[in-house]
């Protein structure tokens, strides 16, 4: 069975594709980005300095799955702190050998991240980088807390989606990049429907079936 793979920034889709793609294919999502907002939580929760890295790679090594259910793992400050926590080494090497042991399931497996094409599952049968203009990254997070009834900025959001694109993508340790033999899907004029069905067209057109 196959593995997918599927990378992106901040708010680019990427979740609700792989999620979607789970779904079609029958197999088993890991949004691996949880794991790092779980690991924030930790500290966040801990009073852990979000700097030092041997003390939150710890925090990963000893990681209370529990925290997935937490419904502060969403908040706008968790994902910061995850961005932050998620450029030490320390923390990247704690979580890579569950992250390579679910993509290395006999079913087959789905996951979501900035680093599965690359460094989590550099075989994965099929790689897709879900990527939109930063602008409509920020629109969709707005609408997105609204929603949740929780106060934002919209401009403050567009702000923090850069700094979290550029520390994600410098970061010495696993840096965000497009893997060169990914299908690149950019979701700027796309509706959530249109967008994980172009993800499921072009699996299917990888994978050899029909979609």
């Amino acid at each position: 069975m196959p593995v997918i793979a599927v990378d992106g920034p901040a708010a680019s889709g990427k979740g609700t594709i792989a999620r979607a793609l789970g779904r079609h294919f029958r197999l088993p999502h890991l949004d691996t980005g949880a794991l790092y907002r779980a690991v924030a939580l930790a500290a966040l929760k801990s009073g852990t300095q979000l700097a030092d890295g041997p003390a939150t790679g710890l925090l990963a090594d000893a990681l209370d799955l529990s925290l997935l259910e937490d419904p502060a793992l969403r908040d706008a400050w968790t994902a910061e702190a995850a961005s932050r926590i998620s450029a030490h080494p320390e923390v990247r090497a704690a979580l890579l050998a569950f992250q390579r042991s679910f993509a290395a399931q006999p079913g087959g497996a789905v996951l979501d991240g900035r680093d599965i094409g690359s460094v989590i599952a550099p075989d994965a049968d099929v790689k897709l980088f879900v990527t939109a203009k930063p602008e409509v990254r920020a629109r969709r997070r707005f609408l997105e807390l609204q929603a949740a009834g929780r106060e934002a900025r919209e401009a403050a959001i567009l702000e923090d989606i850069l700094a979290r694109d550029a520390r994600d993508t410098t970061r010495a340790d696993a840096p965000l990049v497009r893997p060169a033999d990914s299908d690149l899907l950019d979701t700027s004029d796309f509706s959530i429907a249109a967008a994980v069905q172009q993800a499921i067209d072009m699996v299917s057109a990888r994978l050899g079936r029909t979609s």
